[in-house]
């Protein structure tokens, strides 16, 4: 099925290809070799735990802030 970028960039989804609903949220990616666009519906009550624990990075290896606030120059 083609689907036709309208003059406001935006494309529209017939509910004969996927059952939505305005509102719902899609997770977008563009593979440049194969120039194709790729949508995944994201769920809309996503458990928010359990999305930080797959985070990639482990919360004590970022870096700490700083504690003292910044320094204002006078010009």
């Amino acid at each position: 099925m083609l689907v036709t970028l309208d003059s406001k960039r935006r494309l529209t989804v017939p509910v004969a290809l996927a059952p939505t609903s305005p509102g719902d949220y899609f997770d977008a990616q563009f593979d440049s070799e194969e120039d194709t666009l790729v949508f995944r519906r994201i769920a809309p009550k996503s458990d928010w735990l359990r999305i930080l624990k797959e985070c990639p990075v482990d919360m004590e290896d970022l870096p700490q802030r700083r504690r003292q606030p910044s320094i204002r120059r006078t010009l």
